[in-house]
C-alpha cells in the first residue's frame, strides 16, 4: 500500500497517510481540522530479483578483469585478456 505526505494549508503540519490506490484523498488536518493538499515526493524502491544490474551486468566470480600484470620490472606486461585490457597496453 502506497504512502502519501499531506501539508495543511492553516497549520502547516505535514502527515503521512498509507493509502489504498481506491481510498479517496484525505481533506482535513487532524490537528486543527485546516484543510490538506497533498504532496508530491520522491518515493524509495528496491530492485528485487535476477536480472539487474548486479547481477547481469557485474562481473562474475569466474572472470578476470585485473590490469596487466607483470613477472619482473623488465618483462614485458602479460595481459589475461587484450580485447578486455583495461590499461591499453598491448
Amino acid at each position: 500500500m502506497p504512502i502519501y505526505e499531506y501539508q495543511c494549508e492553516a497549520c502547516q503540519n505535514v502527515i503521512e497517510a498509507q493509502q489504498s490506490l481506491s481510498d479517496k484523498p484525505l481533506t482535513t488536518c487532524p490537528a486543527c481540522t485546516g484543510n490538506l493538499k497533498k504532496l508530491i515526493s520522491r518515493s524509495s524502491f528496491q530492485l528485487k530479483g535476477g536480472g539487474w544490474y548486479s547481477d547481469g551486468y557485474s562481473n562474475s566470480p569466474g572472470k578476470t578483469t585485473s590490469s596487466c600484470q607483470t613477472a619482473s620490472p623488465d618483462a614485458a606486461p602479460s595481459c589475461p585478456g587484450k580485447e578486455s585490457c583495461a590499461c591499453k597496453c598491448c
